[in-house]
């Protein structure tokens, strides 16, 4: 994120994280959050409703399967390179929101734009400016039971974590331990 020079706070334009991933807890958000899955038809029968897919690639391969996500978030790339062009398009196509957010955080716009997008009847995109990979946490907490959120493990597959008071419960303990302002954040999600 770019900052001014004199002040260290963030240049114009760029949002203020509301919560920053500390660098301890970054090896404990790489095991997966539930079963791994590499058929997106063979996840779809499992999963609950609604579907917040997070992940370029994942949202496509829930596309191809034949089922929109509820909520898709994208940001243009996997494993910190671009999508091809076939992906970009098909996850991008009526993209209906967009928002800036740095990696490493989540940003108020970020969680409004996911809260925003649960309550839709229609399937919602969010275009992400920057990383989108931690917006599976506050998706989980916001979804409701028995909502599916997917999300990309890489080279393995998707992950697809069932809603329920339990799992949210173990991320809301998880956001707690990020740096930031957890008052602001619980005040978006409930």
């Amino acid at each position: 994120m770019s900052r001014d020079a004199d002040s260290g706070a963030p240049a114009d334009g760029d949002p203020e994280p509301l919560l920053s991933l500390p660098d301890d807890l970054r090896s404990e958000l790489k095991a997966p959050m539930g079963p791994i899955e590499t058929d997106a038809e063979a996840l779809l029968e499992r999963a609950g409703s609604p579907i917040v897919a997070v992940g370029d690639v994942v949202t496509y391969h829930l596309l191809c399967a034949g089922r929109a996500p509820d909520v898709a978030l994208v940001d243009g790339r996997t494993k910190r390179s671009e999508v091809d062009a076939e992906i970009r398009e098909a996850v991008t196509t009526g993209a209906s929101v967009e928002v800036t957010n740095p990696p490493a955080a989540l940003t108020e716009d970020l969680v409004r734009a996911l809260v925003d997008a649960l309550e839709q009847p229609e399937p919602t995109t969010i275009l992400v400016d920057g990383e989108e990979d931690l917006a599976t946490l506050p998706a989980i907490v916001a979804a409701p039971d028995g909502a599916s959120v997917v999300y990309g493990q890489p080279d393995e597959g998707m992950v697809l974590v069932r809603v329920d008071e339990s799992t949210r419960d173990e991320i809301r303990a998880l956001l707690e331990r990020f740096d930031g302002d957890h008052d602001r954040l619980w005040s978006l999600l409930f």
